[in-house]
């Protein structure tokens, strides 16, 4: 009997008591549902303002805005599925947007260079977090928040402001667009699908869902529970990287703040829980993710288009978030019940 099969089997089970497609789908529905209300609301409040909310200028902003977010959340929606978690990717950002304006200086040629290196550098700091989480059994939220303020410390030592130059061939990365779709959105769109199938066609999808829902179950079902935390460490860096690469060509520079000044360590994580994925683990998907970051993307617009102080933003966030983490801890004990 193959993973595969072991892991299928209790879904089958599940489906003839009510449905685990279903219940994975619910709090799927649930974040798209909020966020049609939300425009809905938004647009009213802004109408009355005297502004409008969905312009092509708008429209094109919510996209442009929430991409970067958005590839780190897919990245932090596969560890937070295998029952982890990831606080190294704000300064992992801040690094490899350095790194990456560097070696380009302003030269096409070394685009590919540059995009290598960042790449490789995300891969090294995903798995020593992922080898000091199994390896030295150092909880994910200390682990990733010591090498994060690792890179912190690198990052502060070696450079006192923006450094590097982008070429303008790499800034179309940034800002050109193909009709009303930016092709940074295109990046996240990708990156999203590409974590969407290795959920649901890959074995590996099947083991991070085994691992974040029971690990000792899955261990003793023959996963590689280690290994598998590992690799969800390394493409949650990979996917911070490419972030990274996004952010230089859209500054034009690389900045070492540009990652902790985005907040994009617990904002991703905030997007994650709103598209309904467990903290827990095992339990969430893709989809919700992208729901959630759009959520707050609209969410700032409809905040900018008002003119809120940023005092009000943070609190109105922080209720959204504990609403919606609530709303889903609900629905889970009546179904439990």
């Amino acid at each position: 009997m193959d993973l595969r099969t072991r892991v299928r089997r209790p879904a089958r089970r599940s489906r003839a008591h009510g449905g685990l497609a279903a219940h994975l789908r619910e709090p799927t529905q649930v974040v798209f549902l909020a966020l049609l209300g939300l425009v809905a609301v938004g647009w009213a409040l802004v109408a009355f303002d005297g502004g409008q909310l969905l312009t092509m200028e708008s429209v094109v902003g919510i996209q442009q805005r929430s991409a970067a977010l958005g590839i780190v959340a897919i990245g932090q929606t596969l560890v937070i599925l295998a029952g982890s978690l990831d606080l190294s990717v704000a300064y992992l950002i801040s690094l490899t947007s350095l790194v990456a304006a560097e070696i380009m200086a302003g030269q096409d040629g070394n685009i590919w260079p540059a995009v290598t290196a960042v790449l490789v550098i995300s891969s090294l700091v995903g798995l020593v977090n992922g080898l000091v989480i199994t390896r030295l059994q150092v909880h994910a939220f200390i682990a990733t928040l010591g090498v994060g303020l690792i890179i912190k410390g690198i990052v502060d030592h070696l450079y006192d402001g923006p450094a590097g130059e982008v070429p303008a061939s790499f800034q179309v990365l940034g800002y050109s667009r193909v009709g009303p779709i930016p092709v940074s959105a295109m990046l996240w769109a990708g990156v999203a699908v590409v974590a969407w199938f290795l959920l649901s066609r890959t074995r590996l999808g099947y083991r991070i869902y085994a691992v974040g829902g029971n690990e000792e179950v899955a261990r003793l079902s023959g996963v590689r529970t280690a290994r598998v935390t590992v690799i969800t460490h390394v493409l949650c860096s990979l996917c911070a990287g490419i972030a990274g690469l996004l952010l230089a060509a859209r500054l034009g520079a690389g900045t070492p703040t540009v990652g902790t000044d985005g907040g994009y360590d617990l904002e991703s994580i905030a997007a994650v829980v709103l598209g309904g994925t467990a903290l827990a683990g095992g339990k969430g998907g893709v989809a919700g993710t992208v729901g959630g970051v759009l959520l707050l993307a609209v969410l700032d617009t409809i905040f900018n288009q008002l003119e809120v102080n940023s005092f009000a933003k943070d609190v109105v966030r922080g209720v959204v978030i504990v609403i919606a983490v609530a709303v889903y801890a609900r629905r889970g004990t009546r179904r439990s019940a």
